[in-house]
């Protein structure tokens, strides 16, 4: 799947916190489902969703199904621009993500992760 999501457009929807967490987040775990946003970011469900459509709706994030459950990737050929982008917000923002990544360890690893909330 190629993004069609411009510089422009991506800096508006990183201009919200939590929608840039997302983003930084799935860059540094690939994937990622509702319930390990909600636990690295300790918001609600329905808040964590709502920022996922609107990446999604963007042409920002890919989705897997797998049963009852949505996992959620960058589209695998973003524009080089907006790669950038988000490596170098990345960068500006690696001790909130550190934080982020420490409560996600908190679950366990993946298959850990799976088993409590996929």
């Amino acid at each position: 799947m190629t993004s069609s999501v411009d510089s422009l457009t991506l800096f508006k929807l990183l201009s919200d916190e939590t929608r840039l967490a997302v983003v930084l987040l799935i860059h540094q775990q690939q994937e990622l489902c509702v319930c390990e946003f909600t636990q690295a970011l300790e918001l609600s469900q329905p808040k964590i969703s709502r920022h996922l459509a609107m990446l999604r709706e963007a042409g920002v994030l890919a989705t897997r199904r797998s049963g009852k459950w949505v996992h959620y990737s960058l589209v695998s050929e973003l524009p080089n621009e907006v790669s950038n982008i988000i490596e170098n917000a990345l960068s500006l923002s690696q001790d909130k993500i550190d934080v982020y990544l420490q409560r996600l360890d908190a679950m366990g690893d993946r298959p850990e992760r799976e088993k409590l909330c996929c």
